[in-house]
């Protein structure tokens, strides 16, 4: 077992077989030494964990909730895509989607339940560039969406 993986299992995480596409697109795709990550739900199991927007049909800590979800479910695209996580060197950035209710504007702490995975789980090679976005809907009535690139060892 790598390194990233013993941090899991130290944080109790285990990686979910990732959900099939919702589209015609791909979960990850490698290109030079990046991975792309398509943006990932709050799933489990095949359901969303949690539903709306939030700041009206949940709360921010339920979003953050979401968040770390939707990242833990980032890893296990990755990790089915590179056969385990060695070969990532870095979290490069970060875009997380919100869905919002009018007049909510803390997109940002909703999406550090991400960013603070991935720091917990890569250390300071976590850290990563960042958009928070908030958005009027997301796919299957989620309340928020985590992508992510990251730097790989081809």
């Amino acid at each position: 077992m790598g390194r990233v993986e013993e941090r899991l299992s130290e944080l109790g995480i285990r990686l979910p077989d990732i959900a099939a596409p919702l589209g015609s697109y791909k979960p990850a795709s490698i290109s030079g030494n990046l991975i792309f990550i398509s943006g990932q739900l709050p799933l489990s199991d095949g359901r969303l964990l949690f539903y709306g927007k939030v700041g009206s049909d949940i709360t921010v800590e339920e979003g953050i909730q979401a968040a770390r979800a939707s990242a833990v479910n980032a890893l296990a695209a990755m990790s089915k895509e590179l056969g385990g996580l060695g070969r990532v060197n870095k979290i490069v950035k970060v875009t997380g989607y919100v869905a919002s209710a009018p007049g909510f504007h803390n997109q940002a702490n909703v999406i550090n339940g991400a960013s603070d995975l991935f720091y917990q789980v890569f250390g300071d090679y976590g850290r990563h560039a960042r958009a928070a976005v908030g958005v009027a809907e997301l796919p299957m009535n989620a309340p928020v969406e985590v992508e992510l690139i990251a730097e790989i060892t081809v």
